[in-house]
């Protein structure tokens, strides 16, 4: 059994931690560095990026993020960590992880009240996935590396590259753990 841990400074935790056991993983709530160091896989929910940023550099996650995902382990960012994944924000000068070559805009769906679900096909995943979208960001633009795994309309709302995975909206709020699950996946195939 792989184990995953998801980054707990912020942001939906427990339902994510429900949709990795349900999909037979083992889950490990991350709140000190040192726990890195026996995961398989991580992820970085959804929450409010600035403020994530903020506990990050507060208790010293910056650097031992980055080479976690360096060491090629797998990453998946929902919504918040999709942006603290992207190698460029807009109207930002820096990126936070800068793992995947996306170039992203926070909240570009609109405000808290704006939020909504759509059916999405997610390649590899699903025909009919119901996703919800809250204060969602968005892919602008992808690298040559970079796989485009599912869009609303003609926006781009989740990607691949590598080991990186990546959606705006949530899918750990809903009872379908088919993303949870793909994630896994990639985690097993990585260990293996």
């Amino acid at each position: 059994m792989v184990k995953v841990g998801v980054l707990a400074l912020q942001g939906a935790v427990r339902e994510h931690i429900r949709a990795l056991e349900a999909s037979g993983a083992e889950a490990i709530i991350v709140k000190r560095v040192d726990q890195l160091e026996q995961l398989d896989g991580l992820i970085i929910p959804g929450g409010e990026s600035t403020t994530m940023r903020r506990l990050i550099d507060k208790y010293d996650f910056l650097e031992p993020l980055k080479e976690f995902g360096k060491s090629g382990k797998p990453m998946f960012g929902t919504c918040a960590g999709l942006i603290l994944l992207a190698g460029r924000i807009k109207d930002r000068e820096d990126a936070h992880l800068g793992l995947i070559d996306m170039y992203v805009e926070r909240n570009a769906f609109g405000r808290q009240r704006e939020s909504f679900e759509a059916e999405l096909m997610i390649k590899d995943v699903a025909d009919d996935f119901d996703a919800v979208f809250i204060r969602a960001p968005l892919v602008l633009e992808v690298g040559e590396d970079v796989e485009v795994l599912s869009k609303f309309g003609e926006r781009i709302v989740a990607v691949r590259q590598g080991p990186y995975l990546a959606c705006s909206f949530h899918p750990e709020l809903t009872n379908d753990h088919r993303v949870t699950s793909y994630f896994v996946r990639m985690v097993e195939e990585s260990k293996a």
